[in-house]
């Protein structure tokens, strides 16, 4: 049977669901981010238009816009609204998360992931759990947003509009093409993409094997959503609930993602006083966040210290001894 595990980390949760060995589904839950299902005070700051896009600022200032409006209240008053979708970090900056007018008191969720029946993993320990389970490879393909498998590979782009999935390969178009549809719909579930997402696929010309492609999608992918047939270029769109940031928009943000992901690497090296080394950008992101090296601190029992190397890429921070 699947199994959900969630680490606590250092200015994230992780969550991964493992089957037969491997990543099904992860997501990526950030630190101070209001999970989607909370509801929160918030004062109405514009009531929109036509009764449409008003938009409230709950406490610590976190603009939300409410694409459905608030009917019956008044500019500056004060209402509960149920967050619908979290912030999208990095991508949009000017876009809000979004969230509708509720009826019930403050519940914010303790955990973006508590709903999920999660087994909570001790952290900094060994074995390393995620990283048996392919964490590694994950990561990386949210960072390229490429995804290869025997035959062809995806090429993922996070876009304001949609996701788009581009598919390349060796193989005959219909041969790669329902091969690609199963393992786009895997990708879609392993790095958590919601929204509108566009599939550029081997253009096949026969009614019956434009339907083994959507079949492939369906087999794959859990509901709900919904999804085109495979038009005339190949072309098949799927809209999925968004509720969060996907992992290839959460690796966009570069700089903080690349530093949270070398506090977990940091977290699960030997104990002892360590130095962080990598580009500027990211030790620029670490230097900001004081508490998150203090928080590092107490988990490998010694001093952090910081150390920029320009020739390093972004990925590329490691620990040392100190």
């Amino acid at each position: 049977m699947p199994e959900w595990l969630i680490e606590h980390g250092i200015g994230e949760s992780r969550a991964i669901c493992v089957g037969d060995g491997e990543i099904i589904e992860a997501r990526i839950g950030l630190e101070g981010t209001v999970p989607a299902g909370s509801v929160v005070r918030a004062r109405l700051v514009n009531v929109g238009i036509d009764g449409r896009n008003a938009i409230a600022i709950a406490e610590g200032g976190v603009e939300y816009l409410l694409p459905r409006g608030a009917p019956g209240a008044t500019q500056g008053a004060t209402l509960f609204i149920e967050v619908t979708r979290e912030a999208i970090p990095g991508v949009e900056q000017w876009k809000r998360p979004l969230a509708r007018a509720a009826d019930g008191l403050p519940a914010p969720l303790s955990s973006p992931f508590e709903r999920l029946g999660a087994r909570a993993l001790l952290f900094p320990r060994q074995p390393d759990e995620l990283r048996d389970a392919g964490w590694s490879d994950l990561i990386d393909e949210a960072r390229t947003g490429l995804v290869t498998f025997a035959g062809g590979e995806l090429r993922i782009s996070p876009t304001p509009a949609m996701t788009l999935i581009d598919v390349d390969g060796y193989l005959a178009p219909a041969e790669l093409a329902t091969l690609a549809a199963a393992e786009t719909a895997r990708a879609i579930r392993r790095l958590d993409i919601g929204g509108s997402i566009g599939i550029d696929l081997p253009t096949v010309a026969g009614k019956a094997e434009r339907q083994a492609i959507g079949d492939a999608i369906d087999a794959m992918l859990p509901k709900p959503f919904e999804r085109t047939a495979m038009n005339g270029f190949g072309f098949v769109q799927i809209v999925r609930p968004r509720t969060r940031a996907s992992l290839v928009e959460l690796a966009q943000d570069r700089a903080p993602f690349e530093a949270r992901a070398l506090l977990r690497i940091a977290a699960l090296d030997r104990a002892g006083a360590k130095r962080l080394v990598a580009c500027p950008a990211v030790v620029a992101v670490l230097e900001k966040r004081p508490d998150w090296l203090e928080a590092l601190s107490r988990q490998i029992g010694g001093a952090i210290g910081l150390r920029a190397d320009p020739n390093l890429p972004m990925s590329g921070g490691y620990a040392e001894n100190a």
